[in-house]
């Protein structure tokens, strides 16, 4: 069948649109979905600018929501109808990982990623070439093949334009407060930088109790909508922060720092580490460059006030139990996904809306088909 689709090629610098070509699904681990919606998410634009070297051609995109539309000989995880949205770290739930609850570090997930399918072919091509599907997704297409370990089965009446958003960056940073960063009642938390991650961060600490919530970025737009989110307090640099977090904590600093910005940069870390309290915690969330080797921080700082560094993917949130619960929390009126979305554009629209982030005009894009 045939389809539409953002494709980055070999050396070019943004996503070309076209039509492309796909195979049914051939195993009882396929399933083929019919998106509604994708978030254009940051780490899609580091695939592009070469942060994530990440093999070319491919079929972009991996923050999804669908109806599933056939499923392969033998498949009894899904149907036809099921509404569904895509977990961008594929969980099996038989691995050591997820055995042990920790299914964002899915041991056959990680086969997956690649972007082809578990028997090591591509159901997608174009140009008389196979693509490769971002995280085993590519969810800048309006249909694809994806694995059913990627899938997580949702209500029908939870709007897939705003569900999409589950898939990467709100269980992302509502993970990092709640689960890596574990934000307590009466803590203070820092947030640096306010895109789908941070925004969600914020949330997350809000919902965790959190008294003082401080939003760090530079866009005073999104400054903005930090607070509409739960932000008590706004800086436009981690430099303007720390005064600022030193007098409204009497000195204490923030117990918890989640750092959600666009591009993570080693030399910042001391600076970050810096607005952290004794004993406090420092979560990683976004992408530092493949490359990047060298980080500036104090270790007498680390070890003298105990403060500890924790690295995040995906939130350390599991997948089927989280998305549900966020889905919940989304109806109930506690999770704000609808604020989330800046702007819709169509597929067309994908570089636009990549510009758009990059111009800080956006919490979160989202591609409607």
């Amino acid at each position: 069948m045939k389809t539409e689709a953002a494709v980055l090629w070999p050396d070019a610098t943004e996503w070309n649109v076209e039509e492309i070509e796909i195979d049914p699904p051939k195993h009882a681990d396929e399933v083929l979905v019919s998106y509604a919606a994708s978030g254009m998410c940051h780490s899609d634009e580091h695939v592009l600018t070469g942060d994530l070297p990440v093999g070319r051609p491919l079929v972009g995109g991996h923050e999804g929501a669908g109806i599933v539309e056939e499923v392969g000989p033998g498949c009894t995880d899904l149907q036809p109808g099921d509404h569904v949205v895509m977990g961008f770290i594929p969980a099996c739930g038989r691995c050591p990982s997820c055995s042990r609850g920790q299914s964002n570090l899915c041991d056959v997930g990680a086969t997956i990623l690649g972007g082809l399918q578990t028997d090591g072919t591509s159901r997608h091509h174009a140009r008389g070439q196979d693509l490769g599907i971002f995280l085993g997704l590519g969810t800048f297409s309006k249909k694809s093949v994806v694995n059913v370990a990627s899938c997580v089965k949702v209500d029908e009446n939870i709007p897939l334009d705003r569900a999409c958003l589950l898939g990467c960056g709100v269980t992302t940073g509502w993970g990092c407060s709640v689960y890596a960063a574990e934000v307590k009642p009466g803590d203070n938390v820092a947030v640096i930088g306010v895109g789908g991650i941070g925004a969600s961060a914020i949330q997350g600490a809000r919902l965790a109790g959190a008294e003082r919530i401080f939003a760090i970025d530079p866009s005073e737009f999104k400054r903005d909508q930090a607070k509409r989110f739960g932000a008590t307090h706004v800086a436009a640099s981690i430099q303007d922060a720390f005064p600022l977090v030193q007098e409204v904590t009497w000195g204490r600093m923030a117990n918890k720092v989640i750092c959600a910005m666009g591009v993570g940069r080693g030399e910042l870390m001391a600076d970050i580490m810096a607005l952290c309290a004794k004993r406090g915690t420092v979560v990683i969330a976004n992408i530092h460059p493949a490359f990047e080797t060298e980080v500036r921080l104090s270790m007498v700082d680390l070890t003298l006030q105990e403060k500890r560094i924790v690295g995040s993917i995906f939130g350390s949130a599991n997948m089927r139990y989280d998305i549900p619960k966020l889905c919940e929390l989304y109806r109930e009126g506690q999770l704000d996904l609808d604020g989330m979305v800046t702007r819709t554009y169509p597929l067309e629209g994908v570089n636009q809306g990549y510009q758009d982030m990059r111009d800080a005009a956006n919490v979160r894009g989202v591609l409607v088909y």
